[in-house]
């Protein structure tokens, strides 16, 4: 009986140094910051971006040089209720990538490898639709401006000229006279209107 009690003793001891072992090698998943980069496909296109930065429900991808009108805010979604991610510098270039809800644009630009490599982007997935960013990525979405807060690079100079206000030419203005009984004029006063009789 004691010899079965030591192999009882040696089983429970070898079982729990198991479970100690096998456990020891988990950890709790890393959590999800502000800055830990995601991919998400939407209508077929893999977005790559930060997790501050929400996806949008739609995507049509433009792929295109912009720039700035004016310092609008960019937004992590497309609307004016979110969190400002960053400012536009006015007159700076922007890339497109496309057109999104409320008839706003995506902004991105180009995903270095080292900043996709870190390893904050092998975080498991927080919820649906969302997986750890992969190095593939060409662009990487920053945010989200107003459709009118931007124009095509090759519009631009035009844009900012046809804004400007129209100087008007002043030309000498003309006397309104007309003859008064013959031998004297009555002449109109530019400035109030009146009549002046010579």
């Amino acid at each position: 009986m004691e010899h079965n009690m030591k192999k009882m003793v040696k089983l429970r001891i070898a079982l729990g140094l198991m479970f100690v072992f096998s456990v020891a090698g988990c950890k709790a998943p890393p959590q999800m910051t502000d800055d830990t980069l995601v991919t998400t496909t939407v209508d077929g296109v893999v977005l790559s971006h930060r997790y501050a930065v929400k996806p949008p429900a739609q995507f049509t991808p433009v792929n295109e040089t912009y720039r700035a009108l004016y310092p609008a805010s960019v937004m992590n979604h497309p609307g004016y209720g979110g969190k400002v991610v960053e400012t536009l510098k006015s007159g700076e270039s922007y890339t497109v990538i496309g057109q999104v809800e409320n008839n706003w644009l995506a902004l991105g630009e180009a995903a270095d490898t080292a900043a996709d490599a870190q390893p904050e982007t092998a975080t498991p997935p927080a919820k649906e639709g969302d997986k750890p960013a992969a190095p593939q990525a060409a662009v990487r979405l920053t945010g989200y401006v107003p459709f009118r807060a931007v124009v095509k690079s090759e519009l631009y100079d035009q844009t900012i000229k046809a804004d400007q206000p129209k100087r008007r030419v002043r030309t000498s203005k003309k006397k309104t006279c007309v003859a008064v009984n013959g031998d004297s004029t009555a002449c109109q006063n530019s400035t109030n209107g009146t009549w002046i009789i010579n």
